[in-house]
């Protein structure tokens, strides 16, 4: 019995760590397209008329 609950507890930590990687990997990419696109507004506001 003891066996098959130690099993979940390495499946969970597995997921966990997998989980967290994916969610790591997603913010810096989006942080990094969010600081492009802001430099490329910073650049071209000197042609923005309103």
């Amino acid at each position: 019995m003891e066996e098959k609950v130690y099993k979940i507890m390495r499946g969970a930590g597995a997921a966990d760590i997998a989980v967290g990687v994916v969610v790591l990997v997603t913010g810096i990419v989006s942080g990094t397209l969010l600081i492009v696109a802001g430099a490329k507004l910073l650049a071209g506001k000197a042609r923005i008329l309103f």
